[in-house]
């Protein structure tokens, strides 16, 4: 197996539960990259409330780490906080999975 060579991201995150989540644009990264997947939410659409913009289609991915096109889980989820309650368990169970 190839040695992973990628440049360590140095710098302060935003923990949760023990592992960072980082929001670049509409994706919302939570897991640590040393672990052997991670969690993907993609911000597809937004609604108005009170006037103010927030989230509403997520979709939902758990995927490898070493290998970002292998997608082990994938499914979406209206509203930021259904969708990354469900993508934590599906994070959780992938990291316990002997697979």
């Amino acid at each position: 197996m190839p040695q992973d060579t990628r440049p360590l991201v140095t710098g302060d995150y935003l923990h949760y539960m023990d592992k960072p989540l980082v929001r670049e644009g509409d994706t919302i990264c939570y897991g640590d990259m040393t672990e052997k997947c991670i969690l993907i939410l993609e911000i597809m659409s937004y609604k108005e409330v009170n006037g103010k913009k927030v989230p509403k289609n997520i979709l939902i991915q758990v995927i490898d780490s070493k290998d970002p096109s292998k997608i082990i889980k994938q499914g979406s989820k209206e509203g930021l906080h259904d969708a990354f309650s469900l993508g934590v368990v599906w994070l959780d169970l992938a990291l316990k999975s002997k697979d």
